[in-house]
């Protein structure tokens, strides 16, 4: 369950030591895009130093590793999984090397004689995984999945904009395969990090369609999605009133009842349910 996830480059040694204090749910720290060529390998090493000198930080911790068809693959595993990491972000992905992916991280656990089994939240950023994105979401490991809406309009050669027609398709897409598996929809980041306004707009807009977290690459923008994506005020008070009219309607052994002149069911009563689950989760009550 998360509302924001913010990517900290893996070779910037002071965002490393503040990353647990911008007040994200989740953490990404980045050993792909964000880090050049030449710089692979000390920044795989300097992530690693970092986390073996934290006991625990206080949040998801999420490592983006280089795709699976890099020379670096293999290194950024070998060196990155341990207990001290929570899941695993694997760009362009597939069917294929996220299999791939699960038989790796199953040989390096049992090497590694880790004491958790390690997450994968893939990055749905072509257009041949948006085609698979259900068979995608079904694979072992997978509790999210994130849409990478820049390299996606690359691939499917359409231009970004700010009101993101292009990528409305892809965005449902997502959701549905999501909430089908009872994963997390997490969206792309907004890119224009002084424009806080339209990134609520946006964020506004994607939880409208179902999308339940997204992703952050400043961490001025943690506040702003944690705001939108947590349950409001108004979502709390009506969801313990549906729980509470659940409450009288079993005591009279009724399975369907009304509350407010509207009739509720069980999609309303689990609807409530995780609005009141999510308010607990962020400590909202």
């Amino acid at each position: 369950m998360r509302r924001s996830l913010l990517f900290i480059p893996s070779n910037n040694p002071g965002m490393l030591e503040s990353s647990n204090l911008f007040g994200s749910d989740s953490v990404i720290f980045d050993l792909e895009d964000s880090v050049s060529v030449s710089e692979k390998d000390n920044s795989r090493n300097l992530l690693n130093s970092f986390l073996k000198t934290k006991d625990k930080l206080n949040l998801e911790v999420i490592v983006r590793i280089n795709a699976s068809d890099t020379p670096f693959y293999n290194d950024d595993l070998a060196v990155v999984v341990s207990d001290k990491i929570d899941t695993i972000m694997l760009p362009k992905a597939s069917a294929i090397t996220l299999s791939k992916l699960d038989e790796d991280l199953s040989k390096i656990e049992k090497e590694k004689k880790l004491t958790k089994k390690i997450n994968v939240l893939p990055i749905i950023e072509l257009a041949s995984s948006l085609i698979e994105v259900n068979e995608i979401a079904k694979l072992p490991r997978v509790n999210g999945l994130l849409l990478g809406g820049e390299d996606l309009s690359s691939d499917l050669e359409v231009v970004r904009t700010p009101e993101g027609l292009e990528i409305l398709y892809a965005r449902m897409m997502v959701v549905t395969a999501a909430k089908a598996n009872k994963i997390d929809a997490i969206d792309t980041p907004f890119t224009d990090v002084l424009n806080n306004e339209k990134l609520k707009e946006e964020c506004k807009l994607v939880k409208g369609i179902g999308m339940n977290a997204k992703a952050c690459i400043h961490p001025n923008q943690v506040e702003i999605v944690n705001e939108v994506f947590s349950p409001t005020l108004k979502e709390i008070n009506w969801a313990k009133k549906v729980l509470i009219a659940k409450e009288e309607a079993e005591k009279k052994n009724l399975g369907v009842f009304s509350l407010d002149g509207k009739m509720v069911d069980k999609p309303i009563i689990l609807r409530a349910e995780k609005i009141l689950a999510k308010a607990k989760k962020f400590k909202i009550i």
